[in-house]
């Protein structure tokens, strides 16, 4: 290491950031890999613009990837940036407002011409005008050093240009003492049928981890040692990638195959890329034609005795609602998974937002209320997608599944679960006739089991199991079509009642923090990392807090009103403008008080910690 220091730190946070050419998504994507072997604990957060084609060096082409990682617990991507590395301007200024006061901006200085400035409406150069007294500045000229080692290869100046990202790193593997392996092992893997361009990267990333090491730009070199994690086989997984697993495992588990379509939208899609590939596990994927096609087929797939699926995102299930109703009223296994994003409308396509769960609640005609699981992180994906199919088929109802852009193209270290210790995935198809009508016997559709309310499920051609099925009202028992008012509000009540009986399944709430503490935060979905992380700050500056974390929102667990009971004050943050709070304060009558944020990114631990210490005074 030379004359190189070397300080060790618990923690860190990186924020690579570019125009969408520039390789950031794939950039970051190496730096967590190194970071994987370095054993250390992790969350990502990628940042991707909402325009398909923005004019290069804007704000609007601006693509980040994020990364928080250390050997202590890891619960977010990051609050306060310790390294934003720009590979322009426009990619500082959109940026910089989430690097910490002391904190090291590392810039392509060749970047900050008069036209790039212009590009990115800026009237002074950052570099030149002050505005970044506050921060370590290192330029780079990234741009340079790229074109002067590739200055002999095969490869055209466009090409060279954007194997920049290649230098920077390996710059960032250095300084951070990472293990560059991974990424000459992902390099020669990806281009091995394009030597010339696995070469131009492989010196690039040499040629960069060197540079840290020779320049005198760097005085100090950071390590950060392995986390204490449980013992047990990991690997780093995204979102969609542990919830297409864990489709997977409901599948071999209960032995009966799934069907899943879908419709391509912004951020569900790599849903179906990721089932794609799990073609012999008993796993069909359809890229429909349209939302409603994709949950008819998904819907005509459970009819048939597979388990349907359905993957979109809060537009998507706009137009799925009167098909939601359907497979309600004929009560039939199937799962919707909603990717949520930033709305109304395209709205903020690219980033992540709570704002569909009173959707999942109330967007569809009549009273059809349908249990909802939300995930919680990353690899979480992978047990709410297990517990919503097994739920499905064991009620016999359709069941919301609620993640977000964040959690969908986040990562983290995931161990991986021995199969064994999933909960039991019995499926019982009905094989006869189930009544006794005038000594004969007969098959009646709406029989139901008297613990969970199901109906029974039988493949269409058993013989002697014809029955009835549609969107019309249903005969209690039956199944026949009934107009009768009575029978009409009987099946209201009876198709509530059974998604509230999904309670039987529910593990008991658990607080986190102190349970005998004034104040009690409330969180779903992808609030628990930043929620635990508040309250551990706001913990060890001395405030007695707590936090209890909701997997099921509908039907609310059945020992929340307990826990509640407990506490005399309440904070319900969200990524929305205020929806379970809503539906908290009319299940319960207690001053919920409402937190969000609706910027398209998540909450960060300092943003929690100082509303807690606003409400305890």
């Amino acid at each position: 290491m030379g004359s190189k220091t070397v300080e060790t730190l618990p923690e860190a946070t990186v924020l690579f950031a570019g125009d969408s050419g520039d390789g950031m998504q794939l950039t970051g994507t190496q730096f967590t890999l190194a970071t994987a072997y370095a054993m250390n604990d992790l969350a990502t957060l990628p940042d991707f613009p909402a325009e398909i084609r923005a004019p290069v060096g804007t704000r609007y082409g601006v693509s980040g990837f994020q990364l928080h990682f250390g050997s202590v617990d890891i619960r977010t991507p990051g609050d306060d940036v310790d390294l934003l590395i720009a590979m322009n301007p426009a990619a500082l200024v959109v940026n910089l407002d989430r690097v910490r006061p002391g904190g090291t901006i590392l810039v392509n200085s060749n970047s900050f011409e008069a036209k790039d400035l212009n590009l990115a409406n800026l009237d002074s150069n950052p570099l030149e005008d002050g505005s970044l007294d506050k921060y370590r500045v290192i330029q780079v000229e990234l741009t340079r050093l790229t074109r002067e080692t590739l200055k002999d290869s095969d490869l055209n100046q466009k090409q060279i240009d954007r194997s920049k990202n290649m230098f920077a790193l390996g710059l960032s593997l250095w300084l951070y003492s990472r293990p560059v392996e991974p990424a000459e092992q992902w390099i020669r893997s990806k281009f091995a049928k394009k030597p010339e361009i696995r070469d131009a990267n492989l010196e690039l990333l040499k040629k960069g981890y060197h540079f840290g090491e020779t320049t005198e730009m760097f005085v100090t070199r950071y390590e950060v040692t392995p986390a204490t994690l449980p013992p047990g086989r990991y690997r780093a997984v995204q979102g969609v990638q542990a919830m297409a697993m864990g489709f997977v495992a409901a599948a071999d588990k209960s032995g009966i195959p799934i069907t899943y379509g879908s419709y391509p939208i912004t951020p569900a899609s790599d849903i179906l890329h990721a089932l794609s590939r799990y073609k012999n596990h008993g796993i069909m994927t359809i890229q429909a034609e349209d939302e409603i096609a994709a949950i008819g087929m998904a819907i005509g797939a459970s009819f048939g005795g597979c388990l349907g699926i359905t993957g979109t995102s809060g537009p998507g299930v706009a137009l799925k609602g009167e098909a939601m109703g359907l497979a309600h009223i004929t009560e039939l296994p199937l799962v919707i998974v909603n990717v949520q994003r930033g709305g109304p409308s395209t709205g903020l396509p690219t980033k992540t937002e709570q704002s569909d769960l009173m959707q999942a609640y109330y967007g569809r005609n009549g009273d059809a209320p349908m249990p909802i699981i939300a995930a919680s992180t990353p690899g979480d994906c992978f047990e709410v997608a297990y517990e919503a199919c097994r739920i499905a088929v064991k009620y016999m109802t359709p069941v919301v599944l609620l993640s977000d852009g964040y959690l969908a193209n986040g990562s983290e270290p995931w161990l991986i679960p021995d199969p064994d210790s999933l909960a039991d995935f019995e499926v019982q198809y009905a094989t006869e006739p189930n009544v006794e009508v005038d000594g004969e016997k007969v098959f009646h559709g709406y029989v139901r089991d008297p613990q969970t309310l199901a109906r029974p499920w039988a493949k269409p051609g058993t013989p002697g199991l014809e029955h009835r099925i549609g969107g019309l009202e249903k005969k209690d028992g039956t199944g026949n079509v009934s107009y009768d008012a009575h029978n009409h509000e009987l099946m209201i009540r009876l198709r509530a009642e059974k998604v509230k009986r999904v309670q039987q399944d529910m593990a008991p709430l658990e607080i986190f923090g102190d349970e005998d503490a004034e104040l009690l935060i409330v969180g779903w979905g992808s609030t628990r990392g930043a929620i635990e992380a508040g309250v551990t700050r706001a913990r060890n500056a001395g405030l007695k807090v707590a936090s209890v974390h909701l997997r099921w929102v509908c039907p609310l667990p059945a020992d929340l009103g307990k826990v509640l009971s407990g506490f005399s004050k309440f904070l319900v943050p969200e990524l929305n403008n205020g929806q379970l709070v809503r539906i908290l304060r009319d299940e319960f009558l207690l001053p919920f008080e409402a937190m969000n944020k609706i910027q398209g990114r998540p909450f960060g631990p300092s943003e929690i910690a100082r509303k807690i210490e606003d409400m305890l005074g």
